[in-house]
């Protein structure tokens, strides 16, 4: 019996030095390397203490967070699932067990919510179309923005882990523990809570009766451990735990999207990588299918709303216009692709390389999309594979939200050609 519990544990970690393996926090890794039809994954860069100052320019090196697991067996059916990538990543980073737990009801409310958006279409669904309401940015809520919401609120409250939550379909930051539905003016939160979960539920969701790619935008951060608060009323107490999710993306812990499409895509950071799953209906398991990914450093694809050209800083439009007449620095000719979706657009980035924005105008002079649920943990996932993502002027981890829904200009992509724009910025003198 104890040969077979020895057998058992060293198919899951490395064999040499399991033990040394768990308990060294600092340890290296080499790259994921996973073949379906082989039987070893190694993981992750090395972990470091690299400094956190701006990664405007590329010789900045991105810090990176966790350990993470070894694979010296896989199964050729299943791959490597993510419930059990988390496992692993528990086991070497004790500090992020609890994530398991959170991960397991965003990894169920995901497979939920691609259910709902795939049978959206059809008459008996009853879920296309505008809800009738509002929501805090002042845009018509589809009846799935609402449906996916709740949907995401009470997979995280039962996960048990939550302090407090930031969506966009909220006025504001709620407390899941308490139970409460609904739209709250009021924050609560429990002293056993852990994390602070920031998201944007459905992403795109202004195209899905049209069947266009939608997906779920999720920012994960340590929540204040000072953050105590005994009974309703609103104190400085609540103001402060309020306070908790107004953290720059520099804070964030994990980060991570769903992409609904041609499949269920998931793809997260724990800030030592980037990975990627896609659902295998199946087995009804996300599978490991793009092991730290790692985006062109230069491409040839741009992804902006181009009708608003006209609005953009000169230091954009002329980037952007000799990209296009392949006078850039590259001297590539880039072609244009846009969805209109911010997941859609940034994982075909990822995988292709190119540059996404939705910069600044002269209408929208501080952008559209919002910093803390879409900005933050999408510049996280972009820098770990890689990338940049800036505004212009400032690298977009590192700006403090002043209140929950502000909007932010962004650009990210390709690390050569955002610091063409970066470059272009600083030319100009633009502050």
């Amino acid at each position: 019996e104890n040969d077979k519990t020895t057998i058992l544990h060293t198919s899951l970690i490395s064999s040499s030095s399991s033990v040394d393996l768990l308990k060294t926090r600092n340890m290296k890794f080499s790259a994921i390397a996973f073949l379906f039809t082989a039987t070893s994954v190694a993981a992750f860069s090395p972990a470091g203490t690299a400094s956190r100052t701006s990664a405007l320019f590329s010789t900045t090196e991105v810090e990176t967070k966790t350990n993470a697991p070894v694979f010296d067996e896989v199964c050729e059916t299943t791959g490597v699932t993510l419930t059990r990538f988390m496992a692993e990543v528990a086991m070497l980073n004790p500090e992020l067990s609890e994530l398991t737990t959170l991960f397991g009801a965003i990894d169920t409310a995901c497979k939920a919510i691609t259910n709902l958006v795939k049978r959206s279409q059809l008459p008996s669904s009853e879920t296309l179309g505008l809800e009738g309401e509002v929501n805090i940015q002042g845009e018509d809520q589809k009846k799935l923005d609402v449906i996916t919401n709740d949907l995401l609120k009470r997979a995280l409250r039962f996960s048990g882990k939550i302090g407090v939550l930031a969506s966009e379909e909220e006025d504001e930051p709620v407390d899941l523990a308490s139970g409460s539905e609904g739209k709250s003016s009021e924050l609560i939160v429990e002293e056993t809570d852990k994390y602070v979960v920031v998201f944007d539920p459905l992403d795109g969701s202004s195209n899905v009766d049209a069947g266009i790619p939608t997906g779920t935008i999720i920012g994960i951060y340590d929540h204040d451990e000072n953050c105590l608060v005994d009974g309703e009323e609103s104190t400085d107490a609540t103001e402060n735990c309020l306070s908790n999710t107004l953290q720059p993306g520099v804070n964030l812990v994990a980060a991570a999207y769903c992409l609904y499409s041609s499949s269920t895509f998931f793809v997260l950071t724990l800030g030592n990588g980037t990975y990627g799953f896609t659902l295998d209906e199946n087995i009804g398991e996300f599978v490991l299918s793009h092991p730290n990914i790692k985006i062109p450093e230069t491409s040839q694809i741009i992804s902006f709303n181009e009708a608003n050209t006209y609005m953009w800083d000169e230091p954009l439009k002329k980037v952007v216009t000799g990209w296009k007449a392949g006078t850039g620095k590259s001297g590539e000719t880039f072609s244009s692709r846009y969805i209109g979706s911010m997941v859609g657009d940034v994982h075909r980035t990822l995988l292709y390389g190119g540059v996404f924005g939705y910069p600044g105008d002269t209408k929208n002079t501080t952008g559209k999309l919002r910093l803390l649920y879409e900005g933050a943990p999408m510049s996280f996932i972009m820098e770990q594979a890689g990338g940049l993502s800036t505004t212009g002027t400032k690298r977009v981890m590192e700006i403090v939200p002043e209140v929950v829904h502000q909007r932010v200009p962004i650009i990210m992509g390709s690390k050569n050609d955002i610091q063409e724009v970066i470059d272009a910025y600083a030319e100009a003198g633009a502050n």
